[in-house]
């Protein structure tokens, strides 16, 4: 059994702790693990084999940071450049299957669900299993508890039951009415769509040449102009460019007459909210879920979150309030399913805190933003122990480097040498340099940065252990090179 982790997403519905850059998969909401290694960490059964990672080509290093932080070795790791949703995504990860002589029964699961009952799930794998090494196109149907307006659910006869003890599909039904979704309960006939799928790999890419040929001809044609580096396959854009975009459920799954249903009573949840992130958490005697430094007087059922500062509640019940260092989100929770609208309107004014947080990740470490103004920039960096930065160059800018703590090497122009904690160095403008960490410890500088522009696109890259060289150096003019 090869797991296909599907790891996109825009980081919309639980802003502003999810970001563009920084969706919720990658983030520790329950537990000490984020949601992505949680999925990883539940698949150690002996007949369960490394994953198959899709994931957009911006997360690669915070993939591969995740993977290596719980001792995962990944199969392999698909970039996206950009996404077409779950249908050609699970594609090319069957095709990179067959391509290694395999034809292993694929479990598709996406990266950011939280399933409290493992041994439930474990045992629906099983029967999975079974039917999906039958050649059924398996589906894994929630047992609904309560009358729920927010999932698709999955319509099943309950007396057509295949000889894998599976049960047959009998309709697809979009999110329902109140009223619909209570006689759905009622009658034991019906499940919510997970968007946990198992079947053979080339038994779905014969249902999708059947039902979606298009899509069929424009993933293989994409698959084989893509470029493969170790175990990483980079997406060729050109043509996936014309994929069509769509789900597993429209393009396959409602079409095949191979589909059935293995029910699922696992306390699942897709965490597609504030108010079902509320949900799963353990409340205090008034309701109430607490996240930071937070004090509460006469407020209850309400989930608070706060990062660097105090956050007081007074009197308030049923609201979200999520306090992030450059965001704050008030809401009521019978209001959280349109949080991504106000990250449409985020977006509309092309304001930066719809796409990354004050804090931004990079493969060698991260660094926070703790100060701006028209003609200079702050921030805290942090390398981890043997990482450098590209050796580069900026056009318009200068930059002041003070150590806070640990090692730095510091190359700047013809000249490469070390400085330690309270000791400082100067970059002027246009000259070529580079930051390492030749330590056994983190490496924290504050950086000031002044000029005339201190965008993230002022950058000319050398060299890069990354991968991130720019081919061509542009003149100063014309720079528009990715972020740093």
């Amino acid at each position: 059994m090869i797991p296909v982790i599907l790891s996109g997403g825009n980081g919309s519905r639980l802003w502003p702790l999810s970001r563009k850059h920084n969706p919720k998969q990658f983030l520790p909401l329950v537990g000490q693990k984020t949601l992505f290694q949680q999925t990883l960490q539940r698949l150690s059964l002996e007949e369960v084999s490394a994953p198959v990672v899709v994931c957009n080509d911006a997360h690669r290093f915070l993939v591969e940071e995740q993977l290596d932080a719980i001792n995962c070795v990944p199969r392999s790791i698909l970039l996206e450049p950009f996404g077409r949703n779950t249908a050609p995504a699970v594609a090319l990860a069957a095709l990179s299957i067959l391509e290694e002589g395999k034809d292993d029964v694929m479990l598709v699961l996406p990266a950011d669900h939280v399933i409290e009952n493992e041994a439930a799930f474990h045992q629906a794998l099983n029967v999975a299993s079974s039917a999906a090494h039958a050649g059924e196109m398996v589906l894994f149907g929630i047992t609904p508890d309560k009358p729920e307006t927010g999932f698709g659910y999955i319509q099943t006869n309950n007396t057509a039951i295949t000889e894998n003890g599976t049960f047959r599909v009998e309709a697809f039904i979009e999110k329902p009415s109140m009223d619909k979704a209570q006689e759905y309960l009622a009658s034991g006939h019906y499940y919510w769509n997970s968007g946990m799928f198992m079947f053979q790999a080339s038994s779905y890419l014969s249902e999708l040449k059947q039902h979606d040929p298009d899509m069929y001809d424009k993933v293989l044609s994409t698959f084989q102009r893509s470029r493969k580096e170790d175990n990483i396959l980079h997406i060729d854009s050109d043509i996936f460019s014309h994929c069509p975009d769509n789900s597993i459920d429209y393009a396959v799954m409602e079409k095949t007459s191979k589909a059935c249903v293995v029910p699922l009573q696992a306390n699942w949840s897709d965490v597609g909210s504030w108010s079902a992130l509320w949900d799963v958490h353990t409340k205090d005697s008034n309701g109430n879920v607490v996240n930071g430094d937070v004090l509460l007087e006469q407020s209850t059922n309400c989930y608070i979150r706060g990062e660097e500062r105090l956050v007081t509640l007074l009197g308030l019940d049923n609201v979200v309030v999520v306090d992030t260092k450059d965001a704050l989100m008030v809401a009521t929770k019978d209001k959280v399913q349109d949080v991504k609208k106000l990250v449409q309107a985020i977006e509309q004014k092309q304001r930066p805190e719809a796409n990354a947080h004050r804090e931004v990740y990079r493969p060698w470490g991260f660094y926070d933003s703790v100060d701006n103004g028209s003609r200079h920039q702050v921030k805290r960096i942090t390398v981890k122990p043997g990482a450098r930065l590209s050796l580069q160059k900026h056009h318009h800018r200068a930059e002041h480097w003070i150590v806070v703590s640990g090692t730095a090497e510091v190359t700047c122009g013809e000249k490469t040498f070390l400085m330690s904690e309270n000791q400082s160095t100067y970059i002027p403008i246009g000259e070529v340099h580079r930051l390492a960490n030749p330590g056994k410890i983190p490496l924290e500088i504050i950086e000031v940065q002044s000029g005339s522009y201190l965008g993230e696109d002022d950058i000319v890259r050398f060299e890069d252990i990354y991968g991130r060289v720019n081919v061509n150096i542009p003149e100063p003019d014309k720079i528009d090179i990715e972020e740093v």
